[in-house]
């Protein structure tokens, strides 16, 4: 089950120079056999409404593909984001690789 996972990992900050190429990445990858993409933001330092927009543009195209998009590993910053904006409610969020790791093994 894990070969069906493509882990996304953008670094600095994802913001408007930096969210077209967040889209293309994610694209690119949605022809692939993989299921589930995780997006890990351990590099990521600072993320705005453009980085935020992108990955709902993101989520949205891939549920169209009918797979899954989660998330891990967000720093204070864009956890208040995500509350704010209500995405904590729309995606699923893990505390790390290790934890999205647990919870995928347990489905299997």
């Amino acid at each position: 089950m894990i070969d069906r996972v493509k882990v996304i990992q953008p670094k600095g900050n994802l913001d408007a120079s930096k969210s077209p190429e967040f889209r293309d990445e994610i694209s690119s990858l949605l022809e692939s056999d993989a299921k589930i993409f995780l997006v890990d933001f351990k590099d990521v330092s600072f993320m705005d409404s453009s980085g935020l927009g992108a990955l709902v543009l993101a989520f949205k195209t891939v549920r169209a593909y009918e797979k899954k998009l989660v998330v891990c590993s967000i720093n204070e910053q864009v956890r208040i984001l995500f509350e704010l904006t209500g995405m904590d409610k729309v995606f699923e969020v893990f505390n790390n690789r290790e934890e999205f790791d647990k919870s995928l093994l347990s489905r299997a």
